[in-house]
């Protein structure tokens, strides 16, 4: 059989069918695996959550400085239409900003901050009842053309950043369970990964990874260890099931090493009494292939957790000089007020030292184990009320800090405040129902001030300044090249610090209180800082605090730059 000549008409058809199917739209050019391992050099955009895979949250834009700060005025500010607390990080990118929350995702004209996009979500209405801590969402994650976020339901779901529309969404468990999807996901080697909460209703934490184009699961990798795998043993009878170890903080990533790094929740339940042990691998730092979700390793902070010390705070990559020697570390300062570096190709812990007042423990032991102190032990053996610091929220929560390599200084929003805690019965009962058995009083320092922004010496744990708070902050900071650090507090005041000195050098009344987390970026030669405000989170639910009743609820998005005549 001999095949009919084609024409020039249809070969010229065929090479425009051709042509077409190779084009790349500037979407999908976008966000590239190279892309994302090359952010710490284009830092006019920010792809990621922590601004790099380093999450150090530092900007090497300069325009913006310690001599020219006091200029920052604001240039664009959009309501958000929502009353529950803004905690998420922007993205921004190609002149567009990209913002979550709880209840939509937006796309917002960077030039203008006029809205070019919202996606709103839709969930049962009783998804709240299995939110321990606030109606939030920490923000999405962007790569080839798709923006992607968790929500309260437990989904995960993909979003086209050019015009909003869903692409695909998939359901990670069934949030009548307990589970929901509060933090930022992000995308290593290819894969998109997402941690879950829930740990106080008798779940079992996991972190799980999908395929970006499709959202087809890959793998899921949990933190508790189940029967036959090691660290099973450490957990008495059935207790792993509903072990906690929820991963609902952001994560980070070595692409040299191909290691995600994550921290995990509280163990559950709360009341250490009835799971004597070291609970593994709860209130731990771990590491994974994000191929595959190989656990690589793991590290506990707090063995048998009787405190709630989620180890879930955004861990910190950086190269430290190390007695003379430079080192691939990993920092992190965890709840339970230690601060620590680890080697990050093993996890094997380098040096830790406290960071805040600590009495749960009386040090580490040569194998950087906690000792308990006197009070713990006696929580522990008899279920007594003692008094022990950092409390529940601890030394510091999930509010992620920055590290600026100029400077060689961690920043950290810390809390100062203690508690009173005894046992209390406790039996699991269903997913879904709280799972906790401890009753808490909190404590304040006589000072009256219940947080802190510090400059700490990741080496040392000591602190270099501090700015105290009355009312603690829960907002993530942010470095710049520019010597500066950004922040804000509950009461809506956003500031700008001497990174060396920590004196404040400016500040705007945002209209509402601040813990969400502020980005950097560059637009036509011009460099902006953006943050969301919005009063809401854990504090404002459990704090008690009745200097809160005069700020105002009401999320929005503010964009500042330097004032030009």
């Amino acid at each position: 059989m001999i095949a009919s000549p084609l024409t020039a008409a249809r070969l010229a058809a065929i090479a425009v069918t051709l042509a077409a199917s190779l084009v790349v739209t500037p979407a999908a050019r976008a966000q590239t695996t190279e892309q994302l391992t090359q952010a710490t050099k284009t830092p006019a955009d920010v792809l990621i959550n922590g601004f790099a895979y380093d999450a150090q949250r530092y900007s090497r834009l300069a325009q913006v400085n310690r001599g020219n700060v006091k200029r920052l005025v604001p240039v664009w500010n959009l309501s958000l239409n929502n009353n529950l607390g803004e905690e998420s990080q922007a993205l921004a990118w190609n002149g567009s900003i990209y913002i979550t929350n709880h209840r939509a995702t937006y796309a917002i004209d960077a030039r203008t901050g006029r809205m070019r996009w919202k996606n709103e979500l839709e969930f049962d209405a009783e998804v709240p009842r299995v939110v321990c801590c606030g109606q939030v969402n920490r923000g999405a994650a962007i790569f080839e053309g798709r923006l992607y976020r968790g929500t309260l339901d437990a989904h995960v779901q993909a979003i086209d950043i050019q015009t909003g529309r869903e692409l695909w969404k998939t359901k990670v468990i069934e949030w009548r369970d307990g589970y929901s999807i509060t933090s930022a996901p992000m995308v290593a080697n290819g894969v998109l990964i997402s941690g879950m909460s829930g740990g106080e209703y008798g779940t079992r934490g996991f972190l799980v990874g999908f395929d970006p184009a499709t959202g087809r699961e890959l793998w899921r990798t949990y933190t508790i260890p189940g029967p036959g795998e090691p660290g099973n043993e450490t957990w008495p009878g059935d207790l792993w099931k509903h072990g906690g170890g929820a991963t609902w903080g952001a994560g980070a990533y070595d692409p040299q090493m191909d290691l995600v790094y994550w921290g995990t929740g509280n163990a559950g339940p709360w009341n250490g009494g009835v799971r004597k042990g070291d609970n593994k691998h709860a209130a731990s730092t771990i590491a994974i292939r994000p191929r595959t979700g190989e656990l690589v390793w793991a590290y506990q902070n707090t063995p048998g957790d009787p405190f709630d010390f989620d180890s879930i705070s955004q861990p910190v990559l950086g190269d430290l000089v190390i007695e003379g020697k430079p080192r691939k570390t990993l920092m992190h300062a965890d709840k339970n007020g230690y601060f620590y570096v680890l080697d990050r190709a093993t996890g094997k812990p380098i040096v830790a030292n406290p960071f805040v007042k600590v009495t749960w423990a009386t040090g580490l032991d040569q194998n950087f184990r906690p000792i308990w102190s006197e009070s713990t032990r006696k929580l522990i053996d008899t279920g007594a009320e003692v008094e022990s610091w950092p409390s529940i929220s601890g030394g510091k929560n999930w509010n992620p800090m920055a590290y600026n390599p100029e400077t060689r200084l961690i920043y950290a929003n810390t809390q100062e405040g203690g508690m009173l805690i005894r046992h209390t019965p406790v039996d699991y009962k269903q997913q879904g129902s709280r799972y906790i058995g401890v009753a808490v009083k909190r404590l304040w320092p006589e000072d009256g001030n219940r947080g802190a922004l510090r400059a700490i010496d990741p080496l040392t744990g000591k602190t270099r300044w501090k700015v105290p708070y009355a009312v603690p902050s829960f907002a993530a900071t942010m470095t710049t090249a520019g010597k500066l650090v950004f922040s804000g507090d509950m009461m809506g005041e956003f500031s700008a610090y001497d990174a060396e000195q920590g004196k404040k050098l400016w500040s705007f009344q945002t209209g509402s209180g601040i813990i969400g987390q502020p980005i950097s970026w560059e637009l036509d030669g011009v460099q902006y800082i953006t943050v969301t405000s919005g009063l809401g989170g854990v504090y404002v639910l459990n704090g008690a605090d009745e200097r809160l009743s005069t700020v105002p609820p009401g999320g929005s998005l503010w964009t500042f730059a330097l004032f030009r005549k």
